[in-house]
């Protein structure tokens, strides 16, 4: 990959490095807006780079794309991380700064970057992360990590209750994974979707002043909310939430980096609130069950199925409407 193109501010004042990469179909400038929240001082060199991609129909770039089976494009995340590194270690040397005092971050798939960039085991440590709405493939984790190294890493992450795009419980099962790792971990949420709060913003602010300070603050995961109307089903309660149930069970067969899978969950949902009683509606994650992916040929996400009397007996393939895939399943359509 080429280089990037970058844009940099650069207060006198500055004595510490601020990479912030932006997310998908957005650019350079998309995160500059938040320099006066974060920033308000001058204190850090802010480095903001652009996207590889040309985001199609958009004046925005991304850092990778997604197959047609929803997979994400790991060799262009391979890629634009070695990209982003470059900048980094370029933006360091040309300002005097060192790497260990330098923050990186980013939005959506670039704090997913800036976090594989902070944890892999091949490169220098940064200072700390801060990781708004974060998107990385996973689990695993896309990069190498040497857990004995990142204990003293500090890890931001903020997100949306209601975010449709990147769902908290992916979050959520990301600082879990950071925390088993005995990474220092400030996890917080807000009643918002894919986006950035203001109360964010003071608490980033508050944050890197405590980093800054040479503290290594905290903030545990939150406990789970109850359940909703689809409940995850694993290898070892398939057989009896699935197979031996009374009542025909719908399956919906999906993956957290999978973008149709999050598009067809509202509408899975739905169906399960619609047709209570006559049908249990469940969804089997197939990053965390293969076996189960393996069992029933699923080789394409989202898919929906019709287990009845243990055997599937119908499916419905891709992101569709409610009545298709209702039709799909040989359900008698509600409109």
């Amino acid at each position: 990959m080429t280089g990037l193109h970058v844009e940099v501010v650069a207060p006198a004042t500055a004595h510490r490095l601020l990479l912030l990469v932006h997310g998908y179909g957005a650019d350079e400038r998309d995160l500059a807006g938040l320099l006066p929240y974060l920033d308000a001082d001058g204190e850090y060199v802010v480095v903001l780079p652009r996207g590889p991609i040309a985001v199609p129909g958009t004046p925005g770039y991304a850092w990778y794309t997604w197959g047609p089976d929803g997979a994400p494009d790991l060799a262009r995340f391979a890629e634009s991380l070695d990209a982003l590194d470059a900048v980094l270690d370029a933006a360091c040397t040309e300002h005097g700064i060192e790497r260990s005092d330098a923050v990186v971050g980013g939005f959506s798939q670039g704090a997913g970057l800036a976090l594989a960039l902070a944890l892999h085991a091949d490169r220098p440590r940064p200072q700390a992360v801060l990781a708004l709405s974060p998107a990385l493939p996973g689990p695993p984790l896309p990069v190498p990590v040497d857990d004995a190294a990142i204990t003293a890493l500090p890890v931001l992450i903020e997100h949306g209750r209601e975010d449709p795009v990147v769902a908290v419980a992916r979050a959520r099962a990301l600082a879990r994974d950071l925390e088993a790792r005995q990474v220092p971990v400030t996890y917080l949420e807000f009643p918002m979707g894919h986006g950035v709060a203001m109360e964010g913003l003071n608490a980033a602010r508050a944050w890197l002043t405590a980093v800054e300070a040479g503290e290594v603050p905290s903030v545990p995961v939150p406990e789970d909310p109850p359940e909703g109307p689809v409940a995850a089903v694993t290898t070892a309660t398939f057989a009896d939430r699935v197979l031996r149930s009374e009542v025909p069970v719908i399956v919906d067969f999906w993956a957290p980096w999978c973008q149709p899978c999050r598009q067809v969950s509202p509408i899975v949902e739905q169906i399960a609130v619609m047709r209570q009683g006559a049908y249990r509606v469940v969804k089997v994650n197939i990053d965390e069950e293969p076996a189960l992916a393996e069992e029933y040929g699923i080789q394409s996400i989202p898919l929906i199925a019709l287990f009845r009397n243990g055997r599937m007996e119908r499916v419905s393939q891709g992101a569709k409407p409610r009545p298709q895939i209702e039709g799909d399943l040989g359900m008698l359509v509600i409109p």
